[in-house]
């Protein structure tokens, strides 16, 4: 009997993961890039002794601003239907753009989100809202920065410093960032396109090193 299990629990696994990858509404196809040349973060401060950056990561980037009092909301819907599900792959992070005076404010924020959250996972960078901004404008989208240099936009960044999303969305042409005051845009849109750049880095990893296991 234990054989059989292990047996099926080996032959399950793998169309597991197939199934999961390859049910976003692109399957395997890439997710196009939409901004070359994303400004890096790794010179900012950190609320760590971890150096954060872009580079090498596929990165969930939020500017949440000075004012972290009202972006709870945001924040929650963005944890539970998007990164507490990618949390774990390799090379996922979450990034966290702030200006130096919500420095305060952060740790009571951090560990409010403890209690429902792994926020252990959190990459936070702080930096003037002048710097803030050039990271923003580097982006290249439509959206714009308020005054605290907040959005409710969270942006999609690979690995090459390349912003990604849709270039024939069919509400927006093309999307840039995902409103993360917007469930239905979160659950359906973003977790679909997360989906799309996590099987993408997995099948080139697979096709360059035939023996990873990862």
């Amino acid at each position: 009997m234990k054989k059989f299990l292990v047996l099926g629990i080996l032959f399950a696994l793998p169309i597991t993961a197939y199934l999961f990858f390859a049910s976003g509404k692109n399957n395997f196809a890439k997710l196009p890039v939409l901004t070359e040349n994303v400004k890096d973060v790794s010179e900012f401060q950190t609320n760590s002794k971890e150096q954060i950056s872009f580079k090498d990561h596929i990165s969930v980037v939020a500017f949440f601003g000075s004012n972290l009092e009202d972006i709870k909301g945001n924040t929650f819907n963005l944890d539970k239907k998007i990164l507490e599900k990618y949390y774990e792959f390799d090379d996922f992070q979450f990034v966290i753009l702030l200006p130096e005076e919500a420095r305060e404010e952060t740790t009571a924020f951090v560990d409010e989100f403890k209690k429902i959250s792994e926020t252990s996972f959190w990459k936070i960078v702080y930096a003037s809202q002048e710097e803030i901004q050039e990271v923003f404008d580097s982006f290249d989208t439509p959206h714009k920065l308020d005054k605290n240099v907040h959005t409710p936009y969270v942006f999609i960044v690979d690995k090459e410093l390349k912003l990604r999303g849709r270039d024939d969305d069919e509400d927006y042409g093309k999307l840039y960032g995902y409103d993360s005051r917007d469930v239905a845009e979160l659950s359906n849109k973003m977790n679909d396109d997360v989906k799309v750049i996590l099987a993408e880095y997995r099948l080139a990893l697979k096709r360059n090193n035939p023996d990873s296991k990862k």
